[in-house]
C-alpha cells in the first residue's frame, strides 16, 4: 500500500466530466495522458515538445488558483491565457478544463466554462 497521498481531479472535455485520483506531486499533463484525457488537439498530440514547457500546446483552465511557477505559467495567469499542463504538480484537488476549442494554442478567456458542481 503506497503511503503517498493522492488527489481527486475533476476534469470536463468539453461534453463530460471525468473524475481521476492521481498521487500527490504527479504532473498534471501526465495524469490526463494516463487516463485518456489529452490536453492537446489533434495536430499538437503528434507536435509538442514533451512536457518541457516549450510548446505551450498543452494548456488547460483551472478552477482554482494555483501558484505558477514557470515563466508562462505567470504570464498565462495574469493575462487569462491557459496554464501549461506539464508545469502544475498535483498537490491538491483540481478542476480541470480542457480547452477545446483551440486549434493549437488556447486564446484567452472569453466566456464562463460550465458549473463544476
Amino acid at each position: 500500500m503506497s503511503s503517498v497521498p493522492t488527489h481527486d481531479i475533476r476534469v470536463y472535455d468539453g461534453t463530460q466530466w471525468h473524475r481521476i485520483n492521481v498521487e500527490e506531486c504527479t504532473i498534471l499533463r501526465d495524469a490526463l495522458l494516463n487516463y485518456d484525457l489529452s490536453p492537446y488537439t489533434a495536430l499538437t498530440e503528434v507536435v509538442n515538445c514533451g512536457g518541457r514547457g516549450l510548446c505551450a500546446t498543452c494548456g488547460v483552465r483551472l478552477a482554482e488558483g494555483v501558484p505558477a511557477s514557470h515563466w508562462h505559467d505567470r504570464t498565462a495567469q495574469r493575462f487569462g491565457y491557459p496554464r501549461l499542463s506539464c508545469q502544475i504538480r498535483v498537490r491538491k484537488p483540481l478542476t480541470v478544463y480542457l480547452d477545446t476549442d483551440k486549434w493549437i494554442w488556447g486564446g484567452r478567456r472569453s466566456n464562463e466554462p460550465p458549473d463544476a458542481s
